[in-house]
């Protein structure tokens, strides 16, 4: 009998496993795509742009093969406690992923659109590239973050969030100006917004992955909580 127990107990473990590697799988995707949305705008690169859009479909697969995978686990083998927190913070992470991929097919799409209008009246935003970076980042250390299940890196990237918000609203007015300045440049700098605004979603599904993370390991639903008190919460030793 407890050979048969362990054995299942081995089995669940593998299928956890799998279903964290299936996770990183799909946000190594999304990041390729995130990133290569950035390049094409910043590039003009419209065969790069196609490839983003694309690549979307992937994503989705992904999301409703993993939701699927999460919904198995739960039917047959009723975890408790711990891991019914990663099962569910899962099904939740990869809805975010989804719609972080959304976001670069969408900033792909708005590139298409500026370069086929009118390149020579784009304004050169530098601070695109900046935020787009730090967009990324945000996305890669907060699945390094699930992985080792770090609390530390999590609030890290929580208040991260409030960073790429503060760079949105920079370029918000940079493009008003733009826009006041040169009403030829109205329709493009209207796109670069929405440019800019699918960035600071990425912040925020990046941010939304972190709470999960923390939830997974401390048990607590940290969501709309001020920052200082989920930094007190999940940097302090109770689990």
């Amino acid at each position: 009998m407890a050979t048969m127990t362990e054995h299942v107990s081995k089995r669940f473990d593998s299928e956890l496993e799998s279903l964290r590697s299936r996770v990183m799988q799909m946000g190594g995707l999304v990041e390729t795509q995130i990133t290569r949305a950035i390049e094409a705008f910043v590039a003009g690169d419209m065969d790069r742009m196609e490839q983003v859009i694309g690549d979307d479909d992937q994503v989705n697969s992904l999301e409703v093969s993993i939701d699927d995978d999460c919904a198995h686990i739960i039917a047959r083998r009723q975890p408790t406690a711990g891991d019914l927190r990663m099962v569910m913070a899962v099904s939740k992470i990869v809805t975010d992923l989804e719609r972080i991929g959304d976001e670069a097919a969408k900033i792909a799409r708005m590139a298409r659109e500026i370069y086929k209008r009118d390149r020579l009246q784009m304004p050169r935003l530098t601070e695109i590239r900046t935020v787009g970076d730090i967009g990324v980042n945000m996305l890669r250390d907060v699945l390094d973050a699930f992985v080792r299940l770090d609390v530390t890196n999590a609030t890290r990237i929580i208040r991260e969030d409030m960073a790429v918000d503060d760079h949105f609203r920079g370029i918000l007015r940079q493009l008003i100006t733009y826009m006041m300045e040169d009403p030829r440049t109205i329709s493009t700098a209207l796109d670069i917004i929405f440019i800019a605004k699918a960035i600071e979603r990425i912040g925020d599904h990046a941010k939304n992955i972190a709470e999960d993370v923390i939830y997974i390991v401390k048990g607590t639903d940290v969501r709309h909580i001020a920052i200082e008190q989920v930094e007190r919460h999940a940097l302090s030793g109770d689990a």
